[in-house]
């Protein structure tokens, strides 16, 4: 190896290893998702939950659209 290319080589891995050496020994200070994460995903999951069994309780919904057996021809009128 060339000297220029081996001391250019030994800068980069010594830059990787004070980089890797920073990062190890910084304190992790948690997230917004690390504090409320788990808290949001349930609390949405319980307004999903809470409206949509409000429609399916409350709204006068009539489920099965098909017109068989319902509709009645009307009276012939000469």
């Amino acid at each position: 190896m060339f000297p220029v290319a081996r001391a250019a080589q030994s800068l980069v891995a010594r830059g990787i290893q004070h980089t890797a050496v920073r990062q190890a020994h910084r304190k992790h200070e948690p997230t917004f998702h690390d504090k409320y994460g788990t808290m949001v995903l349930l609390g949405g999951a319980a307004m999903f939950s809470a409206v949509w069994g409000y429609v399916f309780t409350q709204l006068n919904i009539e489920w099965g659209f098909s017109p068989v057996g319902r509709v009645t021809p009307k009276e012939w009128r000469e």
